[in-house]
């Protein structure tokens, strides 16, 4: 492989925007799962908040 070759392949290589697209959509997937995690979390607190204040308004305690 000749240096002329090496410099037109990693040109190329440099032009393709096939390598920061994919790089773009991990980075929004991983804030997607970071963003649906998070409301996973909230929403599993308030849910557990809320079933222990109706399990004790049926057992009487209050």
């Amino acid at each position: 492989m000749s240096i002329r070759n090496s410099w037109q392949r990693l040109h190329t290589f440099l032009k393709r925007e096939d390598g920061p697209t994919a790089v773009e959509y991990a980075v929004m997937l991983a804030l997607i799962i970071v963003i649906c995690l998070s409301a996973v979390e909230l929403l599993g607190q308030n849910s557990s908040k809320l079933f222990q204040t109706v399990a004790q308004s049926v057992a009487g305690v209050e």
